[in-house]
């Protein structure tokens, strides 16, 4: 259970300052740190655990059918990357405090922050491969949120919407992976998946799941050729940039390769595309990194870099080359959230993170000056720092790993060349902003910032100089139980500071050397890129999408014309294809079965049907003809249901036929009572061609399944009716019991429509003509007595009838939706003779709580079978005696049909009653002046 915890109390700090904003920026900054540094504390308590050789998991079954639990494990690598993510994450929210102005909303900030941790912490404690990537998808929608925060600003918008894109677009890849590699080996869960490498290998669709999966990995921790979206996540605020660049979201790709490596791994297709995609990113991130002259810019491309390293490492996938790759993320980690956080500093105090307005800032800002510069050492792999540790065992590993046969001497060189241009862009960051002489003076004066913005960076500079001096008491432990988690088998290693002179440390000499030598080079370097035509992703990546767009809406165009007609007429040709295909396939039409005899009452009720139906056709100009025409369909299709001994569904025709006709005749009160003639003959033709094909094509479908023989699912229901209900109703015990969510759900549904039809109708007031289309004035008399006198009458039987029908449900033809229409009708028939005034004065109060409280109702009689130890929704029955009333039953599911019944009551009126409400007073009808007795008046007129 404490891995339950670890995994959602951050998620739900994501809470905390919605509760806490108001009470002011410090305690909403301490109240937001709360949560997860718990989960941080509770997680710092199972190392013992892991240190004893233990994998703790927590699961609990969500959806057991689809193979998804809710799952949690935490060994050494999801302990390696939680201490990044919680441990970092609640530095950054130290800085953030003061980075932040007091008028930004910092509350929404730190919602967004919490919420990207939370996703992060779920990534790494994942145990399911459908959770991990829900989690995943998470952290680009909280990453969207983030990087968009200053929304005011363009690039923060189109930075969001890049990040997201392409990020997305990866996720939707590694679904479509995951679930491919969930089917190979027949389970989500991971420790099946991961003991199953061999088998993965050597299935023949491996190539394309690892297509899909490193799709995902390249996009999210941002590979070539998916690079471009990370420099102009730059947009973000500095605390956003210092977390996405050193412990999150970058790293979320590179944290699947490494759990999955047990089991995607170890082939050559595996080292041959990993290997050359992280070579090509280390490269090319740091050739940008030394060219650009904005302090976050540089630093996003050598985040590029560094993750095409570790990335390459894990392409060489020997057990040192993982091994390293795992030690500089946490290298990575320390000194790159340090740069960040200490450019921020430097934006924060002088208003500028340009180059070229930036110089000689030493004096001005000493302690900022050291911390940057130990960090920048770092970075570079100077002697004695971490970053010179992993940049050792990665120079090593290129020179020990064959990985592209004959061609395998490239890796050391093209490894010291990035390690070349490390050095450079570190040492040109440093010594641009706080050596070098100005060339202008920056926006503000400059000055050091408050001490506790310096304290993050303090700690993770401190971490960087004690690792490089004591990587074995530090950092050994850790990484034997990540490498362990990753492997499979422990690994014996030793960390330490010299490993005497080798070709590694020449290699490193040579990095040092030669990319001191490009900076000093770097004006010569700037004049040769000029010389080729600049290249803005963003822009490219912009213009893609307005294509695409303008693509999109020029095939809407073509298909979408407005035209109801035309979309039904897709539609019924689509049908009407996969319908005669169906047919086609068929060697004959009629089954076994034969056909029915036919009577005189069949023959009458299909001419009818065909009457109704041709009729609704022909007048459908005369709309309250064609009403009438379609009433009689409505009427033949409830007799039909009788007819072939299905009551409950006649009832149930019945009923939503009166109340369809009641609503329809309101709806018609305000349209004109012809509509104009719009098709010309041929698109007449047409339709009728369309119509009857379709027509003869479903009749033959019906035809042939009806003359054949079938395995229905009635029979268990008719067989467990009883035993398993408590009713002989089989059709209501379906809907209440063996159904019961779907009837849930459909309440819930039609409760919310009625809710959204009630808001659309509020004081909603429209003109109510005093007269037909023709011209005939409608009766004076708006509330006959003949119907005032009949529905008087009518409603305490209707009502006295609706309780019949629905206590008798559970056993005879009726139920609460029956019930529940029969009440609607009868009320709606005493507003339609009393009026809305005369029915709100007996009846006065709203339906709105009515149809809620019985979606409630339903659902509370769910939750009650949860206090007994039974699934959701399952009823209870049982027979009890009364003296004079002898042996009945009682069920909980008359419960639940009794919220039915509400929703059902509450729902039809809320429509009804307030669609009879849109009417304003009559219009007054002329009438002629009075007459007079003065002839020339007379003659006047």
């Amino acid at each position: 259970m404490t891995l339950f915890w670890i995994a959602l109390l951050p998620l739900f700090g994501s809470l905390v300052p919605a509760f806490t904003a108001r009470r002011g920026r410090r305690e909403c900054s301490l109240a937001t740190a709360v949560l997860p540094a718990v989960a941080l504390l509770l997680m710092l308590f199972q190392v013992p655990s892991l240190a004893a050789g233990e994998m703790l998991r927590f699961s609990v079954d969500w959806l057991p059918s689809l193979g998804l639990e809710l799952a949690f494990r935490l060994d050494g690598l999801s302990l390696l990357f939680n201490l990044l993510i919680l441990g970092i994450g609640l530095l950054i929210l130290l800085y953030a405090h003061f980075y932040l102005s007091p008028d930004e909303p910092f509350g929404r900030f730190y919602a967004y922050l919490i919420l990207f941790m939370a996703s992060m912490v779920g990534i790494a404690m994942s145990d399911n491969l459908i959770l991990l990537w829900l989690f995943w998808e998470l952290t680009s929608l909280s990453s969207f949120l983030l990087i968009g925060f200053w929304s005011h600003r363009s690039d923060a918008r189109k930075g969001a919407r890049m990040a997201l894109t392409v990020t997305g677009t990866g996720g939707l890849a590694l679904l479509a992976g995951l679930l491919l590699l969930g089917d190979m080996v027949g389970s989500f869960d991971m420790n099946v998946v991961l003991e199953s490498g061999e088998a993965i290998r050597a299935d023949s669709r491996y190539p394309l799941m690892l297509s899909l999966v490193l799709l995902g990995a390249f996009t999210k921790s941002a590979q070539f050729p998916f690079h471009f979206w990370l420099p102009h996540a730059m947009a973000a605020p500095t605390p956003v940039s210092a977390y996405l660049h050193s412990a999150t979201m970058v790293k979320a790709g590179i944290f699947l390769m490494a759990r999955l490596h047990p089991a995607i791994a170890g082939s050559e297709l595996w080292s041959a595309v990993v290997a050359l995609v992280g070579t090509a990113t280390l490269l090319y991130g740091a050739w940008f990194a030394l060219l650009k002259t904005d302090l976050k810019a540089i630093l996003a491309f050598s985040t590029v870099s560094h993750l095409g390293l570790i990335t390459m490492l894990l392409g060489i996938g020997s057990p040192m080359a993982v091994l390293a790759a795992l030690f500089h993320i946490l290298n990575h980690a320390a000194f790159k959230a340090a740069l960040f956080m200490g450019a921020g500093i430097i934006d924060h105090e002088t208003g500028t993170r340009e180059l070229g307005k930036l110089g000689g800032l030493r004096r001005a800002m000493p302690i900022t000056a050291l911390l940057m510069s130990l960090a920048g050492a770092a970075m570079a792999g100077v002697p004695l720092f971490n970053g010179f540790l992993s940049k050792e065992m990665f120079f090593t590993e290129t020179l020990a790993t064959p990985v592209l046969g004959g061609l395998s001497w490239l890796l050391p060189l093209l490894a010291t060349l990035g390690g070349i241009l490390s050095v450079g862009y570190s040492l040109r960051l440093v010594h641009a902003v706080f050596f070098k002489p100005p060339r202008q003076a920056p926006p503000k004066p400059p000055h050091e910032p408050p001490r506790l913005m310096h304290a993050p960076v303090a700690i993770l500079v401190a971490i960087c100089i004690l690792v490089g001096l004591f990587p074995a008491a530090l950092a050994t432990g850790l990484l034997e139980l990540a490498t362990e988690a990753v492997l499979g088998e422990s690994l014996d290693f030793h960390l330490a500071i010299w490993h005497g002179v080798n070709l590694p440390l020449l290699m490193s000499l040579v990095a040092l050397g030669a990319g001191a030598a490009s900076y000093l080079w770097h004006p010569q370097l700037r004049r040769l890129i000029r010389s080729f035509h600049p290249v803005d992703a963003r822009l490219v990546f912009e213009g893609a999408i307005q294509r695409l767009v303008r693509g999109s809406e020029a095939a809407i165009t073509r298909l979408d014309g407005g035209s109801l007609q035309r979309y039904m007429s897709y539609l019924w040709l689509a049908a009407l294809v996969t319908g005669g295909l169906g047919l086609a396939g068929m060697p004959v039409l009629t089954g076994e079965h034969g056909n029915q005899p036919v009577d005189a009452v069949l023959l009458l009720g299909a001419g009818l049907l065909i009457f109704g139906g041709l009729g609704t056709v022909l007048t459908h100009r005369h709309r309250l003809i064609s009403l009438l025409m379609l009433s009689v369909v409505g009427l033949v299709v409830a007799l039909t249901f009788a007819r072939f001994s299905a009551p409950d569904l006649a009832l149930t025709q019945l009923s939503v036929e009166v109340v369809t006709m009641i609503l329809l005749m309101l709806a018609l009160f305000f349209l004109p009572q012809k509509t104009v003639r719009e098709s010309s003959p041929m698109r007449n033709l047409r339709d009728i061609l369309l119509a009857g094909a379709l027509g003869a094509v479903v009749a033959s479908l019906n035809y042939a399944v009806l003359t054949r023989d079938n395995a229905p699912i009635s029979g268990f229901f008719i067989d467990n009716s009883v035993p398993g209900g408590g009713g002989h109703n089989v059709v209501n015990v379906i809907l209440v019991d063996f159904r019961g969510f779907d009837t849930l759900g459909e309440i819930t549904v039609l409760a919310l429509a009625g809710l959204a039809i009630f808001k659309l109708l509020n004081r909603l007031r429209l003109f109510m003509p005093h007269s037909d289309g023709e011209g005939r004035v409608w009766s004076p008399d708006r509330y006959p007595m003949i119907l005032t006198t009949i529905s008087q009458a009518i409603l305490p039987l209707a009502l006295l009838v609706s309780a019949f029908i629905f206590l008798r449900g559970h056993n005879l033809p009726g139920g609460g939706f029956i019930a529940g229409l029969i009440t609607a009708v009868a009320l709606i028939l005493v507003y339609m003779s009393r009026g809305v005034e005369w029915v709100q004065q007996r009846l006065d109060f709203p339906y709105q709580p009515v149809a809620v409280a019985g979606v409630a109702i339903a659902t509370l009689t769910g939750l009650g079978s949860w206090l007994f130890g039974r699934p959701f929704l399952t009823s209870a029955f049982g027979y009890f005696k009364l003296p004079l009333v002898g042996e009945f039953e009682l069920a909980t599911a008359m419960l639940f049909d009794l919220g039915v019944f509400l929703a059902v009551v509450g729902a039809t009126l809320m429509i009804l009653a307030n669609l009879g409400k849109l009417t304003t007073t009559h219009r007054p009808t002329k009438q002629l002046p009075p007459p007079t007795a003065d002839p020339a008046s007379k003659e006047k007129r």
